[in-house]
């Protein structure tokens, strides 16, 4: 039974061996989540921890349809994820114009590496609350702090990946190309850039996760608005129910974005994992 329930499925026609990992989660993961949920009511029905830490699965809708309805603070739920939404996606656009070209020139340049892998990986490990002061003395309480804030949390990942990509690049593709007389522009368009784009969208999607752990503390600095800022002025009056919903909102729309690139990464490098 063990060796029956632990068997790999049989290969489809057309392949030799079956690919490690391959399958379709789709059952295991509502299933993962559907038990989630159940434990979650379970515990909160039976009373085994107090709604102040872990309120009920009903409370924290009824919590997001009395903030839908009536807002948060003076500002209406919409505004706060407008804001939010623009602060992060608009540091995100921004890392990708200038990080992708910086990063490919890296991993095409020597003198580029050389120049610019020293600053980049000095800032990459720091925790972006370490350099939130200098942000503050820099630019202000103003957007541009907090946007900026995001954009380096975000602009090292990309820009990483997109120097790594280039390595992917098989050596001998590239001399074929050149022994067809292809020209440097013509090698970078047709043979490191296909070769480059597996790693450039895991990079870009590991950006924007960053980028969302990001937003709480950039809406940290004289926030008035965002989702953020909702999330931390709950939680210092132990509202727990908006606090929870505002990280399952978060979590929802950087899960909805992941599954936008995953969608984009199909149609753009549909011969990933098949060479």
């Amino acid at each position: 039974m063990i060796a029956r329930l632990s068997r790999a499925r049989p290969t489809r026609p057309g392949e030799i061996y079956g690919v490690p990992g391959q399958g379709n989660t789709l059952w295991l993961s509502a299933c993962s989540i559907a038990l989630f949920f159940f434990v979650w009511w379970l515990v909160t029905a039976m009373g085994w921890v107090k709604p102040l830490f872990v309120p009920s699965p009903m409370e924290i809708v009824a919590k997001f349809i009395s903030i839908w309805n009536n807002g948060f603070i003076g500002t209406s739920f919409l505004d706060h994820l407008t804001i939010s939404t623009v602060r992060v996606f608009g540091a995100f656009l921004l890392a990708c114009v200038i990080g992708l070209p910086l990063g490919l020139a890296m991993g095409m340049s020597p003198v580029m590496r050389g120049i610019f892998d020293p600053p980049i990986e000095f800032y990459r490990p720091i925790p972006p609350l370490a350099y939130l002061p200098l942000m503050i003395i820099w630019f202000g309480i103003g957007e541009t702090s907090k946007v900026l804030l995001i954009f380096l949390s975000v602009f090292a990942p990309v820009v990483l990946g997109a120097r790594s990509g280039v390595k992917s690049a098989a050596i001998e593709q590239i001399h074929a190309a050149y022994s067809f007389g292809a020209t440097r522009w013509q090698v970078m368009r047709y043979v490191i850039m296909p070769s480059a784009m597996p790693e450039i969208l895991t990079a870009m999607r590991i950006g924007i996760g960053f980028g969302w752990t990001t937003l709480v503390a950039a809406e940290m600095v004289a926030a008035t608005k965002g989702l953020g800022y909702m999330v931390l002025s709950a939680s210092q009056f132990l509202q727990t129910p908006i606090v929870i919903m505002g990280i399952f909102v978060i979590a929802i729309i950087a899960f909805a974005f992941d599954l936008l690139m995953r969608f984009v990464e199909r149609r753009l490098v549909p011969w990933k994992g098949r060479m």
